[in-house]
């Protein structure tokens, strides 16, 4: 039997064969510790590693040094804004600014950060899933400490407005975070803007391996954003994450990101191809899209079929394509969609929604046979 073909590339997606190459080369063949100074298999290893910093930097204008290895964008997400509290403390800026559509592992270190006497200001998103930058103007405060505000969503696709809050905070001394792990290496321009002081990435959303990531974090100047550790053990990656770097997975996100760097045009035209395919077929059903599709990135929709649940619908269609109904960090205990809520949808209008998303190494989808098979279920 077939397997059903995989549209969930926003939770995971598969290893770019280049990609395979790297990692099970620096598995099997260059297996040494980057952190061991007194020989050559360490040497390589550390090669491996500083080769990843420029391949993962050259994506987004950033150098080197300003590339800290992580497990993923989680992680880089906490040490980006716990990593702050001690120096919001010490200068007596303990103010956060945040929206109630960001990821989970952005949300919840900033609620973390409230209860500890931090205040939070949410921004509204407006029904199409976009924050108003004029919002964050209004915002701003001398003791503002952070803004964190997603550069992609991870459930609807919607690009936010990240040139226009990088303009209204020039001039002002807060840190800008964006979690970039939907769009690292797809939405190139969007993260070269040098205003964006810490930028998170996650490995396994551009066809490297899970467990692996990274936080680049601009210097102004010559100061880089004044993060305190999360843990202890060891000097590695500046003393901000401890622990024996994986050179492998390392070396695998590299190659990852010099690849998108390079191919991300074709990439998007490829995935721009199977969306107007999708658009086509969905028309007569009059589907109700969550997100502007001009303010969307091309490998994704999110929409739902009146009348039809969407755990319903995904059985429906589990053996011609596999999808989700919201984020992969949260579909163990399915509840209505944080997101959509906060785009001012109802429960059970949260609950018709689905998530289709898919890349480049995606082949053809019957959706003419996706569109048949959800007419039938009404």
């Amino acid at each position: 039997m077939s397997s059903p073909i995989y549209l969930d590339c926003n939770a995971t997606t598969p290893l770019d064969p280049e990609v395979n190459d790297v990692l099970f080369h620096y598995l099997t063949e260059e297996f040494g510790n980057e952190g061991s100074r007194t020989h050559e298999y360490g040497a390589r290893a550390k090669q491996a590693v500083q080769k990843a910093r420029d391949q993962i930097g050259a994506v987004v204008d950033a150098k080197r040094d300003e590339v800290i290895f992580t497990s993923g964008a989680t992680e880089s997400n906490n040490l980006a804004i716990l990593g702050l509290a001690a120096y919001g403390i010490e200068t007596g800026k303990r103010h956060l600014i945040g929206t109630r559509i960001e990821h989970k592992a952005v949300l919840e270190p900033l609620e973390a950060l409230e209860k500890q006497g931090f205040e939070v200001t949410w921004l509204p998103s407006d029904v199409h899933g976009r924050v108003n930058a004029g919002d964050l103007r209004d915002a701003l405060r001398p003791d503002t400490l952070l803004v964190s505000i997603m550069a992609a969503n991870n459930e609807t696709g919607v690009r936010q407005p990240i040139d226009e809050i990088a303009g209204i905070l020039e001039g002002h001394e807060a840190f800008f975070h964006t979690d970039a792990a939907q769009a690292f290496g797809k939405e190139i321009e969007l993260l070269r803007n040098p205003r964006i002081d810490l930028i998170s990435v996650s490995g396994h959303k551009i066809y490297a391996p899970k467990g692996v990531g990274a936080l680049i974090l601009r210097r102004r100047g010559y100061e880089r954003p004044p993060l305190k550790p999360l843990f202890y053990g060891g000097g590695q990656e500046r003393g901000l994450r401890p622990g024996t770097l994986p050179v492998a997975h390392v070396a695998a996100l590299g190659m990852a990101a010099e690849i998108a760097g390079k191919n991300h045009e074709k990439r998007r035209k490829r995935c721009r191809e199977i969306k107007d395919a999708a658009l086509a077929a969905f028309a007569s059903l009059s589907p109700r899209f969550h997100g502007r599709q001009e303010e969307t990135m091309d490998h994704v929709l999110n929409l739902a079929f009146p009348g039809i649940d969407s755990e319903a619908l995904i059985v429906a269609l589990k053996d011609l394509v596999a999808i989700s109904n919201g984020s992969a960090c949260t579909s163990s205990s399915y509840t209505p969609s944080h997101v959509l809520k906060a785009m001012g949808y109802s429960d059970d209008q949260a609950n018709e929604a689905i998530r289709l998303s898919w890349c480049h190494l995606t082949p053809e989808v019957d959706w003419e046979g996706l569109a048949a098979r959800v007419r039938s279920l009404r």
